[in-house]
């Protein structure tokens, strides 16, 4: 564990940006060889918004990141946190330290920004794709990732989480992030058996459907749990799944200039 530690608490930031585009490239080998649906768009210039997207989240990042070190700091050395009350190996401890950042920072966060009306319409833009592939998942407005690291940090204060543990669980986001998302056609038996714990391709399409009740499903990110515990997983054939949103023109899913003002454009209408 010293070494798992030591690793993660001293991983480069070239390190974690290369993990990023592996894990990309990784979902992209596996859409060219294996594609669920043949989407009809230019796939570069497709990435290329998303990407636009995934640098500002980069940097709303950082920018956490440097400002809750000392949060890090304080509560190694206060011993402050949920984590700390209990005697559990270390390997154990590190378990549910993702499951809480999974659960918290990952399926409530996600479950308000559906249901509150001011954070779904940051959320929205994430939905808006009508070509939804790997890249979608960096596909977030700054505020609604914005409101996710507030989660994320409130959880690692509750909890007690180590800086380990934390980037550990962001390493592990960032591949279920472009791996749910890929447009692949997995096996129905390897894809079902493998939704019992984690989210997979299939189960997450629903939640990329155009319309409600499947817009408001499959809100986790990891461990597809969550979904089971509260009613919110749906599993059905991700081939009658449609892409975007009824509410917004999907015409201009690419207009980064529109996308970045839904949130606070007043002609946008929701049921929230």
């Amino acid at each position: 564990m010293d070494a798992f530690i030591s690793f993660f608490e001293n991983m480069p930031d070239h390190y974690k940006l290369g993990w990023i585009f592996l894990c990309l490239f990784f979902a992209w080998a596996l859409e060219f060889s294996v594609p669920l649906a043949r989407l009809n768009y230019r796939k570069w210039r497709h990435a290329s918004r998303n990407m636009v997207f995934l640098l500002t989240s980069v940097i709303i990042n950082a920018l956490f990141g440097l400002a809750t070190l000392g949060v890090f700091y304080w509560l190694s050395n206060n011993g402050f946190g949920l984590l700390y009350l209990v005697d559990l190996n270390p390997w154990v401890e590190l378990v549910l330290a993702v499951m809480a950042l999974d659960f918290v920072a990952q399926w409530f966060a996600h479950y308000l920004l559906h249901r509150v009306k001011w954070m779904w319409k940051f959320h929205l833009v994430h939905h808006s794709d009508t070509k939804v592939d790997a890249t979608t998942g960096t596909r977030h407005h700054p505020g609604d990732y914005f409101i996710r690291e507030v989660f994320s940090l409130v959880t690692v204060i509750i909890f007690g989480i180590p800086l380990a543990f934390y980037l550990f669980y962001r390493i592990a986001t960032i591949f279920f992030t472009y791996f749910t998302h890929a447009n692949i056609n997995m096996p129905i038996w390897l894809d079902k058996t493998l939704s019992l714990i984690f989210v997979t391709p299939n189960m997450h399409k629903f939640h990329h459907h155009f319309e409600r009740p499947w817009t408001d499903t499959n809100f986790g990110n990891i461990f597809s749990i969550w979904d089971r515990l509260f009613g919110t997983m749906v599993y059905d054939d991700p081939r009658k799944v449609r892409y975007g949103l009824d509410v917004l023109d999907g015409n201009l899913d690419e207009d980064l200039v529109y996308q970045f003002k839904v949130p606070f454009d007043k002609s946008v209408k929701t049921d929230y």
